[in-house]
């Protein structure tokens, strides 16, 4: 478990790399006017996340962080296909917006204070968080799992939460969620504890796991857009349209459509 010295050296190395990012030179993001003359939003998003951006089928990309990116493209430019998705890796999901290479990344990214030192995070359109998945049908609850062995990603924020919950577990750490689920099928571990947007697609695609209904902590998902008061008109049209979508029921109702546990967002005023 990161010490809090720890924490803080990361956040501030990464600062530090992201202001340098590349070799010491930072290309401007594009400003709603530039966006608006070009008549195309470009939005960096996953595509191997389901059920938040993945292809499928044809190839097209789908999830709920793709329906977000077109209908954003239609509030801001009035059609839902005045968008170009660019697939991202989790390393590079800052540094496109940073580098001007997209105009803002819909891409699982949480919002966290140093971060933010770098980037600007729209209001938060889904609440993620930890949950557990498992295959054992006798294990309902959270108690079922003491003094069981439970996969966590190595340096995992969901370490401490497991700690502080459920101390009389095993935590066993893994490098990747394809050894969890090995571990899990072998019977060397009972349960694997990530974040719930990734677990709900592992659930879509192994019916046999389920999520435990506790969720051990909750992580805001924001829109990432460049920092600086030029794109404040970017900022500002991107937050009132979240705002209107949390008013609406949109936001829920496509989180749902796709699956994904709800845990209610408060709308901010536009």
């Amino acid at each position: 478990m990161m010490q809090p010295e720890g924490k803080r050296i990361k956040g501030f190395l990464l600062v530090v790399a992201f202001c340098l990012w590349p070799w010491g030179q930072v290309v401007q993001g594009a400003e709603f006017a530039e966006i608006q003359q070009r008549g195309q939003l470009i939005v960096a998003v996953k595509d191997n996340v389901r059920p938040m951006g993945f292809t499928e089928g044809s190839g097209n990309l789908q999830g709920f962080e793709i329906d977000i990116a077109r209908r954003l493209a239609q509030e801001l430019l009035g059609s839902s296909e005045a968008v170009e998705l660019v697939p991202v890796e989790n390393r590079d999901r800052l540094a496109v917006v940073m580098s001007g290479q997209v105009d803002l990344a819909i891409a699982r990214v949480t919002a966290t204070p140093s971060r933010s030192r770098v980037v600007y995070f729209s209001r938060p359109y889904y609440l993620d968080g930890a949950k557990i998945i498992t295959r054992d049908p006798s294990i309902r609850q959270l108690s079922d799992l003491a003094g069981q062995a439970v996969a966590v990603l190595n340096a995992s924020s969901t370490i401490p939460l497991l700690e502080f919950r459920l101390p009389q577990a095993q935590l066993v750490p893994v490098d990747s969620y394809q050894e969890a689920q090995r571990l899990i099928e072998s019977g060397s571990v009972r349960a694997f504890a990530a974040d719930a947007s990734i677990l709900t697609g592992w659930v879509q695609q192994y019916p046999q796991y389920r999520l435990l209904p506790v969720q051990l902590s909750t992580q805001p998902l924001a829109v990432v857009m460049p920092k600086g008061l030029q794109y404040a008109q970017l900022h500002s049209r991107v937050n009132q349209a979240i705002a209107q979508w949390h008013q609406e029921g949109w936001l829920q109702e496509r989180a749902e459509y796709w699956g994904l546990p709800v845990v209610e967002v408060t709308p901010a005023r536009p």
